[in-house]
């Protein structure tokens, strides 16, 4: 498992996109809990989708590794 503490948080669109277009698996935490992990497929406004699954951006941290 990895260690949240070597990851990098993904607040801004930018590092969202870049994660996206270089296809860097993310970790998806709800709750302080890891909820999801995967390859990001889509980003709107609201959401981000990962393995078919929406995760709201509201309510869910993403992280990668850097």
């Amino acid at each position: 498992m990895q260690n949240r503490h070597s990851m990098k948080t993904l607040t801004a669109d930018d590092q969202l996109y870049t994660a996206k277009m270089e296809a860097k698996p993310i970790f998806i935490y709800f709750n302080k809990k890891l909820y999801g992990r995967g390859v990001i497929e889509r980003i709107t406004e609201d959401s981000i989708k990962v393995k078919g699954e929406y995760y709201m951006r509201g309510v869910c941290e993403f992280k990668c590794e850097g």
